[in-house]
């Protein structure tokens, strides 16, 4: 997340198959953070511990989007050294405030101790730089996705010690009766709305379906911005080489090797 701290616009991909291969491709393709769902996912704490491990080797931050639920459900991601948690569907400031109590140590929240764990070096680590990274260098995201939370969602943001803010518009889409693709401006409205209160408590914005240009995103608030997933990027790809194959035009399956091809991070 030291790219937060710059001000430059950070580039994200969505990962739902749990491959730490994947997690790699991202970070040669240049991507800064990738985003895994235990929400929606099949992903095992075992398999996070291995994704993160993945990501560190190409300098790539892991959000993990937690299940709505414990305390345990909510630090275990950061005991696997994940950069980020993405707690989904918050409604209230009540419901903020009890995530940063739960996920930071004193003086800002009442997160017990394990240094044992990947976050705390296995014991390698002193107790001040333990609690120093947990509080300074793990961020924490909450989730706007329903009418109850866009109503609330100056008073979530007004609440201290967490990080990012972000829309789900596929879950608000749904929760107001729409289907994705329809005609729907109350949701661009929500949109506007949770921008508004990210830009004015100093919260950082993590972008889904937002368009324009990376100044432009970065104009509404915008810190880090998701493009794609591991899931469309199949799909596309094995989608035209189909469509390629029942137009009569076709290539056997190969590996190109873009000689001097390099990964740039934006």
């Amino acid at each position: 997340m030291r790219e937060q701290r710059e001000g430059i616009l950070s580039s994200c991909v969505k990962l739902n198959l749990n491959s730490p291969d994947a997690v790699e491709i991202a970070g040669l393709s240049g991507f800064s953070a990738v985003w895994i769902c235990m929400e929606h996912g099949a992903a095992s704490w075992n398999d996070i511990s291995h994704l993160v491990r993945a990501a560190k080797i190409h300098d790539v931050d892991v959000i993990v989007r937690v299940s709505k639920g414990s305390y345990s459900d909510y630090v275990k991601a950061f005991e696997c050294d994940a950069a980020a948690i993405m707690v989904p569907h918050v409604t209230s400031a009540k419901e903020a405030a009890a995530v940063v109590e739960m996920c930071r140590f004193q003086p800002v929240g009442m997160r017990p101790l394990d240094g044992g764990n990947a976050d705390g070096a296995y014991c390698v680590a002193s107790q001040k730089d333990y609690l120093a990274n947990g509080n300074q260098e793990k961020f924490i995201a909450l989730q706007i996705e329903s009418l109850e939370g866009l109503e609330a969602v100056e008073e979530i943001a007004a609440v201290p010690g967490y990080d990012v803010l972000t829309f789900g518009p596929g879950d608000f889409t749904h929760r107001i009766g729409k289907l994705q693709g329809d005609p729907a401006p109350e949701v661009e409205a929500a949109r506007e709305r949770v921008e508004a209160a990210t830009k004015k408590f100093g919260k950082i914005g993590f972008g889904v379906g937002v368009q324009g240009t990376p100044q432009e995103i970065k104009d509404k608030g915008y810190g880090i911005v998701n493009l794609s997933s591991d899931v469309q990027a199949l799909e596309s790809a094995w989608g035209a080489a189909l469509d390629k194959f029942h137009q009569g035009s076709v290539r056997a399956g190969y590996y190109r090797m873009d000689a001097g091809k390099t990964a740039q991070k934006s």
